[in-house]
């Protein structure tokens, strides 16, 4: 008994002892893992020497060398003639052909101080290239990584020895791939002072040409000289003055401020004004005046306040003297505004911009907008929403329940005016509060994707349209979608023609959705109209969609080789009344019916072709409900040869409108020539256009080295020739920095 308990405590000592030493075992190793680790990371990086004579004295712990050296340390690169360097303080004297290299730029010198442990020094006699800039200094500091001061040289961002043009300044902070600060720059182009700036302040993060030119002549304005100054007010802040001369017109000049705030959001303001000349009116518009004037202000701003919580608001204000005279006593002259004269491709985007302001808000399930819009030009066609809330739910699953609901609603007072001054009987204004509440069931039969669903919709009116108040609305909604999806592969692996066949899939997707419409309660004579919420009608409708593809794959990525999309309304049983869907003929007789077939198709054979095609096939049209042909019709066939070598051609036909043809090329001849010719040609004469052609543009593009030159001839039937001419800085192929952005669209809903 005593043996076995002496045993006992003998084996729990040793496994005691055995422990501790083993713990012990491991934090030693641990410790010292953590010590190779400690030290390996702290390891300094050694400094490697090349040249043709390298010599080191124990005593000075210094390193001579001469002779095609080369210095590698801390990723920085140094190549001289003759080098002094102390390895203990990394500082070092380099001498003949000095030039020192990393990744923010390259600084070359006479002679170049640099500690090599803080990469930093100064370099004599320099030359540095920071992309996209190079320049020349009688001495360059460079204060870290990420800053150098130049004194006495300039900058640009032509690489000759002889740079073409020049900003020369006492002093430039040059912070590389970020930004440049300069003061007293005079900018020079070889030898000629052009202008002086006090203070010069660029981004290189958004690269824009500061000064654009662009001389010409055209029909409406003569010969004219167009001009936009560009300065970096600050980091968040940059600022685009226009001086424009047309010889016809007389001058305009305005500004654009672009601008960003760490707080509230981001935001452009614009002016532009012109006292115009009255003489470039038609002899049967002359009259009194000698000159109008016509100014264009607009103000965005865009807010995120949170990742679900944003506010955007644009302003615009037009005031047209020109517009206002031509109208009144010579009406049907000119259609033409300010916009339309001065900024066509604003115009073209929105020829009537909307003054409004949207505020969203996204929930967890759910979203709400508010919008406010009021007309500020009174000759716009537009509808005061004072306010509009919108509320939404998207489609959300009821508890345990197979079923889906979602709401929209909407609350708005609304103001709709005619184009005229006075108020007229057209005016309209009403207060109404929308809302529809549906519920469907998705589900699948067999291979199929079934979803019927019902739905409520009740409107209230304050007024209607015979002096009534308080008028609820109720429209009954019930309907279905369903869809499928069939494929095929086929084993196609071919080259044959060039096509790079890797397999072949067939896809067919065929939907169908019905939707009917049950009559309103309340006719819609009995309505106020202010917009579609009110004009509803019963409907009895299916809509069917068939989309076929073929798809393979061209170097290892999915490619639609042949996209085709039909798509059409089947009208059932139309009726005639307030609730008529289609408007009765004589002679008809109304009953089922197909609406507009759509077609789009897309094909792309070869990676280099690309053909688009677009038809509208109408059934029926408002004198003949067999009308059965072909309204609209685009298609466009783009051609990739090579880098800068492409010809692109398309058709846009309209059966009682324009047929025109589209055609483009684009062709470098040599490295630094290229040209670019467009094309448009009317085919058939209508009311507007007569039959020849429309536009015809040549552009002939020289590389200058640092600059673009392009010389462009452009003919239009409606504004005449034009020719101007183009510099454009190759460093900054972008020149727009987004003055032209489009903030958002005044549309309530979720976003």
């Amino acid at each position: 008994m005593i043996i076995k308990r002496f045993l006992k405590e003998r084996m729990l000592n040793n496994f005691k002892k055995f422990y501790f030493h083993s713990l012990v075992l491991v934090v030693l190793l641990f410790t010292l893992w953590g010590s190779l680790a400690f030290a390996e990371t702290n390891k300094e990086s050694p400094m490697i020497i090349n040249g043709d004579n390298v010599e080191y004295s124990a005593d000075s712990k210094e390193v001579v060398a001469t002779g095609n050296i080369e210095v590698i340390y801390k990723g920085a690169k140094l190549t001289c003639n003759r080098l002094k360097v102390n390895m203990q303080t990394k500082e070092g004297l380099a001498e003949g052909n000095a030039r020192i290299e990393d990744i923010k730029g390259v600084v070359t010198g006479e002679k170049i101080v640099y500690d090599f442990a803080n990469k930093i020094g100064t370099i004599y006699d320099a030359n540095f290239r920071a992309n996209p800039y190079f320049g020349k200094s009688k001495k360059v500091e460079k204060l870290g990584e990420s800053e150098f001061i130049s004194k006495g040289g300039y900058f640009t961002t032509c690489s000759l020895d002889h740079p073409h043009y020049r900003f020369a300044s006492k002093k430039i902070k040059m912070f590389p791939g970020d930004k440049m600060q300069a003061r007293e720059t005079t900018l020079y182009l070889w030898n000629i002072l052009l202008f002086y700036l006090p203070r010069f302040n660029y981004s290189m993060k958004k690269p824009i040409m500061h000064v654009q030119v662009e001389p010409g002549t055209r029909k409406d304005w003569g010969p004219y000289l167009l001009s936009t100054w560009r300065y970096n007010l600050t980091e968040n802040s940059n600022l685009r003055v226009f001086l424009d001369y047309r010889t016809k017109l007389g001058l305009g000049e305005g500004f654009d401020l672009n601008y960003k705030t760490p707080t509230t959001g981001r935001g452009d303001f614009k002016f532009y004004y012109t006292n115009e000349k009255a003489e470039n009116l038609p002899a049967e518009a002359t009259g009194t005046p000698t000159e109008f004037q016509r100014y264009f202000l607009r103000w965005r701003h865009k807010w995120d306040i949170d990742p679900r919580t944003n506010v955007i608001a644009e302003f615009y204000k037009i005031s047209d003297k020109r517009r206002q005279y031509e109208n009144n006593p010579a009406p049907n002259i000119y259609a033409h505004s300010i916009l339309q004269d001065y900024f066509f491709r604003e115009y073209e985007r929105d020829s009537q911009p909307i003054t409004y302001a949207l505020f969203h808000h996204a929930f967890n399930y759910s979203s709400v907008d508010i919008l406010l819009q009021k007309r500020t030009n009174h000759w716009f066609d537009q509808l005061d929403k004072l306010p509009e809330i919108n509320y939404a739910l998207p489609s959300l699953q009821l508890g345990q329940t197979p079923l889906y609901f979602e709401n929209i609603s909407q609350l708005g007072s609304y103001n709709k005016k005619a184009t005229t001054a006075p108020v007229t009987l057209d005016d309209v204004t009403i207060t109404r509060l929308d809302t529809t509440n549906k519920v469907s069931l998705p589900t699948r039969l067999g291979f199929v994707q079934f979803k019927p669903f019902v739905a409520s919709r009740q409107t209230f009116y304050d007024k209607g349209e015979n002096g009534q108040t308080g008028i609820v609305r109720t429209i009954f909604y019930s309907g279905a979608d369903l869809s499928t999806k069939f494929y095929r592969i086929y084993n196609a692996k071919t080259n044959f023609l060039k096509l790079d066949l890797n397999g072949l899939r067939h896809i067919i997707t065929p939907s169908i959705g019905y939707l009917y419409t049950h009559p309103a309660t309340i006719p819609i004579s009995n309505l106020k109209q202010v917009d579609s919420v009110d004009a509803i009608n019963r409907g009895n409708t299916a809509t069917l969609n068939l989309s076929n593809k073929l798809q393979t794959k061209r170097n290892g990525q999915s490619v639609d080789f042949v996209d085709f999309l039909i798509t059409t309304d089947y009208v059932i049983d139309p009726k005639t009344g307030d609730n008529a869907i289609l408007t009765p003929r004589a002679g008809d007789s109304l009953g089922d019916n197909f609406s507009d077939i759509l077609f789009k198709l897309k094909i792309l054979p070869y990676s280099w072709i690309r053909f688009e095609s677009e038809a509208t096939f109408e059934h029926s049209d408002h004198t003949n409900i067999n009308y059965n042909k072909f309204s609209l019709a685009n298609y466009s066939v783009t051609f990739d040869f090579a880098k800068g070598r492409s010809l692109s051609f398309g058709q846009r036909y309209e059966r009682k409108g324009y047929n025109e043809v589209t055609a483009s090329l684009n062709w470098r001849l040599t490295p630094k020539w290229k040209f670019r010719i467009y094309e448009r040609y009317n085919l058939k004469n209508t009311i507007d256009l007569e039959k020849g052609f429309q536009e015809q543009e040549y552009t002939l593009t020289r590389d200058l080295h640092c600059w673009d030159l392009d010389i462009s001839l452009n003919k239009k039937e409606d504004t005449g020739t034009t020719i101007f001419f183009v510099f454009r800085l190759k460093a900054f192929p972008e020149n727009e920095f987004g003055f032209d952005q489009q903030m958002g669209e005044s549309k309530s809903g979720a976003q």
